[in-house]
């Protein structure tokens, strides 16, 4: 009698606890979730390497030391600076292609990627890879000596149309500044030039003002000094609104029919695998983008005429398409790309 007592005891306590169970786990059900905590991304964990597709002392170089300083204070960590030059900056967009996508190297670089397909230098353009900040472009302008009769952009395309191939172009080679201005000048205006080609814009513009040559194009900031000193006029610049500080007309405003391959210009930007996580990415772009909206680097572009753009993602990506569509066709019509864009989807601007 007294182990079936016990028996019950123990059956009502094993059933009493399996009740309580049941009454906990039901009130887990309804007990609601606490919301998680969001994972602060830890970057960067240590100094990033900044690559440089250029030389020092060049426009890409001198742009990107500028801005980098000014980033560095946002992202708490040094950029350590390196430039590797070589195959017209593909060295150095292969070597930060071939790095880890964790965003601790950046490429410090210009528009050369967006040719090298058609161009048969790399099967790499900035497709793969994520732009961080597009600084800005510098805009070409076409210089003639002081005492040229041409005064403006109609004067020099009104005499090139009556002589074909007459008129004496100093260049830099195909797939050059001058070059590619003068491609747009033939698509546009229908106009043929003798193009005389040199090692770079010094020799150019010494070639100029000695007579050898009658017209030239180059970036604002590489003709600032001679146009200040009288010794050239500039007639023009590629762009499609005023340029401060040059009393020169815009071609696009001259000329409504250029605007569809406008702004244009060679423009820089700091580029970062595509691959890299969407929060380091974006870390980057806040740090880059406070960084160019700094008044210090405002005025470093304003004192080299280079055009301010500040865009990245969506909008970067249309200017580099564009930009890209506009250069390589140019380029293959006028015999300087030995490969179709066509072959790359690249279309053509219509």
């Amino acid at each position: 009698m007294k182990t079936k007592i016990q028996l019950k005891k123990v059956f009502c306590v094993v059933l009493s606890l399996v009740l309580l169970a049941g009454v906990l786990a039901g009130c887990a059900k309804e007990a609601p979730k606490q919301p998680e905590q969001e994972q602060k991304v830890d970057f960067p964990t240590q100094d990033l390497a900044g690559i440089v597709q250029w030389g020092a002392g060049g426009g890409t170089d001198t742009i990107s030391r500028a801005i980098t300083p000014l980033a560095e204070k946002y992202l708490g960590r040094t950029i350590v600076m390196q430039n590797k030059t070589g195959a017209t900056g593909a060295i150095a967009t292969q070597f930060v292609y071939d790095q880890k996508a964790d965003g601790h190297t950046l490429l410090f670089g210009a528009e050369n990627p967006q040719l090298y397909q058609v161009m048969d230098i790399s099967k790499l353009t900035y497709k793969d890879f994520e732009p961080v900040i597009l600084t800005g472009y510098e805009t070409a302008v076409i210089v003639v000596p002081a005492d040229s009769k041409f005064n403006n952009i109609h004067d020099l395309l009104d005499e090139a149309k009556a002589n074909p191939g007459k008129i004496k172009l100093g260049t830099t080679g195909p797939g050059g500044l001058p070059f590619v201005v003068a491609s747009f000048l033939k698509t546009v205006s229908e106009v043929e030039f003798n193009q005389i080609p040199f090692d770079g814009d010094g020799p150019v513009l010494t070639a100029l003002l000695g007579g050898h040559v009658e017209v030239t194009i180059v970036k604002m900031s590489i003709a600032d000094e001679m146009y200040k000193a009288g010794k050239i006029k500039v007639i023009s610049a590629i762009t499609d609104k005023p340029m401060e500080g040059v009393d020169v007309a815009a071609i696009g405003q001259e000329i409504p029919a250029y605007n569809k391959y406008l702004p244009w210009g060679l423009f820089y930007g700091v580029f970062v695998k595509k691959e890299t996580p969407e929060e380091t990415k974006q870390i980057l772009k806040d740090a880059f983008r406070k960084a160019f909206e700094e008044e210090q680097f405002q005025s470093f572009l304003k004192g080299r005429y280079i055009t301010p753009l500040g865009t990245s993602g969506k909008e970067a990506e249309e200017f580099l398409d564009n930009w890209q569509s506009v250069s390589a066709w140019l380029l293959y019509d006028a015999g300087g790309a030995p490969i179709s864009p066509e072959k790359f989807g690249i279309k053509r601007v219509e």
